[in-house]
């Protein structure tokens, strides 16, 4: 993991998927249809981030190790492609293999600076919006 952080800080594609098994599988459990597996579309995925988001830099908050199982929570900045802030914060949970990442379940999405506050989000949760 610290040899992927260092190569997303360094935008460097190739060390980057060096770090990924061929047939790597992704899984974003709260969003079920961004699953994928294999190395192609992790090259496209941060070909195309690492392009639109020149000043890219990933952080390491905290990580934990369990066997072969990595827990890393991550933060991730930059300035997009039309000019708005960046900012992804979550949990990866990685399986390692041979040195290289085998798999990865995703619990990470862009930050939300102007969303509903926590009553909201509890009365949405409970069905009770309306009342």
């Amino acid at each position: 993991m610290d040899r992927l952080t260092a190569a997303q800080n360094a935008q460097d594609l190739e060390g980057m998927l060096a770090c990924f098994h061929e047939a790597y599988r992704s899984e974003q459990p709260l969003f079920p249809a961004r699953t994928f597996q294999g190395i192609d579309q992790v090259r496209a995925n941060w070909s195309a981030l690492l392009e639109a988001i020149p000043d890219f830099r990933a952080e390491t908050l905290r990580s934990a190790v369990d066997g072969d199982t990595v827990f890393v929570e991550i933060r991730w900045t930059g300035t997009k492609a039309d000019g708005t802030p960046f900012e992804e914060r979550g949990v990866l949970i990685m399986g390692i293999r041979d040195d290289r990442i085998a798999w990865g379940r995703l619990y990470a999405d862009e930050v939300e600076r102007k969303g509903a506050d926590i009553d909201a989000v509890v009365r949405r949760m409970a069905g009770t919006e309306d009342r």
